[in-house]
């Protein structure tokens, strides 16, 4: 892949982006969330379409890719997320869409000897006749991991293969990924976890804010990590937001013993009045999870909360608002606004929902209500009813934030907050925040942006495998040390 390049509403998410394979190689791809892997591989996979560049497959090159054509070059992709049919059984997932049929009848005795055929070549064991639903979330990642081999990829994309597993289960796939790979396949294998990657990588490529930085020899397993490290997060000192100091009150919320599901382990940390507390992670590590299950939006399987030392009983995202905490969902536009209703309803949907009486209101009525939000968020709009769908991306942000700034929350939990957002619009909302924390209010911020996390946290809780691996203050706050905790990477990393 060369001089890549792949805009989104204006950001540059890859940027002259350099990446080659070798038959049968095992190429880790590492950089921090947001560096642009995933899009990356969507452009090569065929889900997107790049601006520029060119994809060079056996010297043939093509500007961009389709699905059919990528697949008719070998290339397949084994996404992150689980795109599998749950009330199917195994080998109807993996044949759904290429099943083998004769004369228009499924012929089902020859796709179950192919599955098990391609079962026993990797060394996986799969009860073939059972649902996905039932099947263990490795189980699952194995079954994706045989639909890809049954489509005979030339070049094999791993997209986070062991993200869920135990060391057990991940030692297995890795196990595979090194068969499939002495069968001649290529394999691009993305991942946090950078022990595993240096374990298995022919070379590893790193990548940071949509460009190429540096590709390591890792023929003899011995790249230092703290080196990879210190490219993925290399940043200009400019990108940092100088946030403003003030004075940090006492603890005035507690969550004790949470857990997010049945069997992960307790989580306990605290929160300090006007306070921000930086929760780091990489995706998929359980950040959300913690947030879902203190506000309500999701089940909560044990656990306590406290605010001021009174224990807050939390089952539904209702009873959040009651006790004064607002929720900025990661994704606004599914979860946060109603795309379709004028900005004066979505900044007043949750702030008015206790006290207006009967089935029809007229929102024009709530506009003098809403004139000060406007103005403090700097709201840019022809007119309050304007459909929030024709906002742009920062203001429809601030819209969200708005939503939650006119219930008058103590409380705020930020998924996410400048996501999409530009350098001038992630600035004002800064200010906003530190605004917040001066006036008593206290922040939880779920980030993947490392600058925002650095300077805008008092504290960061780094979260790992859906516990808490470190809690960083001071001077401890950097970049380095955030992705040291989240990817399990001493200092001073080497060969070892």
């Amino acid at each position: 892949m060369r001089d890549i390049v792949k805009t989104f509403f204006g950001i540059k998410a890859l940027d002259n982006m350099t990446l080659d394979l070798y038959q049968g190689e095992i190429l880790g791809l590492v950089g921090e969330n947001g560096a642009g892997k995933s899009t990356l591989m969507k452009v090569l996979s065929g889900a997107y379409q790049p601006d520029s560049g060119t994809i060079i497959v056996d010297g043939a090159s093509h500007k961009h890719m389709t699905a059919e054509l990528s697949k008719e070059l070998g290339i397949g992709i084994i996404y992150q997320e689980n795109l599998l049919v749950p009330w199917m059984n195994v080998v109807e997932n993996i044949f759904v869409g290429q099943e083998i049929s004769k004369h228009g009848l499924m012929k089902f005795d020859e796709e179950y000897k192919k599955t098990k055929a391609l079962c026993e070549s990797i060394g996986i064991e799969l009860n073939l006749n059972k649902t996905i639903e039932k099947l263990s979330v490795a189980e699952q990642q194995f079954v994706k991991i045989i639909k890809a081999l049954n489509e005979n990829p030339r070049i094999l994309i791993m997209d986070e293969p062991t993200s869920m597993f135990n060391l057990e289960d991940a030692g297995r796939v890795l196990k595979i990924v090194e068969t499939i790979a002495k069968r001649g396949v290529s394999i691009i294998y993305i991942s946090h976890f950078l022990k595993e990657v240096k374990q298995i990588a022919n070379r590893i490529a790193v990548i940071r804010d949509g460009k190429s930085i540096r590709t390591y020899d890792n023929t003899k397993k011995d790249v230092n990590l703290d080196a990879v490290v210190s490219d993925m997060v290399g940043r200009d000192a400019s990108m940092f937001y100088a946030k403003e100091v003030h004075e940090i009150g006492d603890v005035i919320f507690e969550v004790k013993g949470l857990k997010v599901s049945p069997t992960s382990k307790p989580i306990d940390f605290d929160l300090r009045r006007g306070e921000i507390l930086g929760v780091a992670g990489m995706i998929g590590a359980g950040r959300t999870e913690i947030a879902n299950a203190i506000t309500g939006a999701s089940r909560k399987y044990g656990g306590k909360l406290y605010y001021e030392g009174r224990e807050l009983h939390i089952s539904n995202p209702r009873d959040s608002i009651n006790y004064k905490i607002g929720y900025i969902t990661e994704d606004r536009q599914k979860l946060g606004l109603m795309l379709d209703a004028p900005i004066v309803e979505n900044l007043t949907v949750v702030g008015l929902q206790t006290k207006i009486k009967g089935a029809f209101v007229n929102v024009r009525n709530f506009i003098p209500l809403v004139k000060d939000t406007i103005e403090k968020l700097r709201i840019k709009m022809s007119h309050p009813m304007m459909v929030v769908k024709s906002l742009s991306g920062g203001n429809q942000q601030k819209v969200v934030l708005g939503k939650w700034l006119f219930t008058d929350s103590d409380l705020y939990i930020f998924d996410e907050p400048t996501r999409g957002i530009d350098v001038n619009a992630k600035t004002e909302f800064y200010k906003i925040m530190s605004g917040l924390t001066k006036e008593g209010k206290s922040i939880i911020m779920i980030s993947s942006d490392m600058p925002e996390l650095v300077s805008m946290s008092d504290r960061v809780l780094v979260i790992r495998g859906g516990e808490i691996e470190g809690i960083l203050e001071g001077d401890e706050i950097s970049e380095n040390s955030i992705i040291r905790h989240a990817l399990e990477v001493g200092e001073n990393e080497n060969a070892g």
